[in-house]
């Protein structure tokens, strides 16, 4: 399954981290362009000096990871393109160049359903799109999200809960049934 992970997913860090993850064990595929990672990148500057530094670094790291996932997009494509949030348009037109299957954003009202459904694409939410990946392969799943947490734990140097951890980048459902 081929996925685009839009810019706000990969912002928060613990998510980015699990996408990134579920992704380099094999259960899915990201596909990106630079324009979304740039957008990520951008985002990162509200956090303070440096902050942009670290995400280009991270950003990078993202692109050595997943090298076949980048997508270059036509502008032919962009221009016949129509959402509620024109700036979103470059995230639809790389679903549909990279031939994935959805887009994974929590901004539902920027990606209409009928107009995805329209390009054979689907919208997920993180939570759910993770979840499902949990379902289906729980082992892999515990691990990448316990190396999540355990990465966590050591940058703080205190303990970190998983529920909480979770909780902060609004993945409930993934929580709970990784609580299970």
């Amino acid at each position: 399954m081929k996925v685009v992970l839009d810019a706000c997913v990969l912002f928060p860090t613990v998510l980015r981290e699990i996408l990134q993850g579920a992704g380099a064990a094999g259960l899915y595929e990201p596909i990106w362009s630079d324009r979304i990672l740039g957008e990520w990148t951008h985002s990162a500057a509200k956090l303070g000096p440096g902050a942009q530094v670290v995400a280009e670094g991270e950003a990078a790291l993202f692109r050595a990871a997943f090298p076949r996932g980048r997508v270059a997009v036509s502008p032919g494509i962009e221009a016949r393109l129509l959402l509620p949030d024109p700036a979103d348009v470059h995230v639809l037109a790389t679903a549909i160049a990279g031939h994935a299957d959805a887009i994974v954003t929590f901004n539902a009202q920027d990606f209409p359903g009928h107009v995805l459904a329209a390009e054979g694409l689907a919208r997920r939410d993180p939570d759910g799109f993770l979840w499902e990946l949990q379902s289906r392969h729980p082992a892999v799943m515990a691990a990448v999200v316990e190396a999540v947490r355990a990465r966590a734990e050591a940058i703080s140097g205190q303990a970190v809960a998983l529920k909480p951890l979770l909780k902060r980048v609004r993945l409930f459902r993934l929580a709970k049934a990784l609580q299970a």
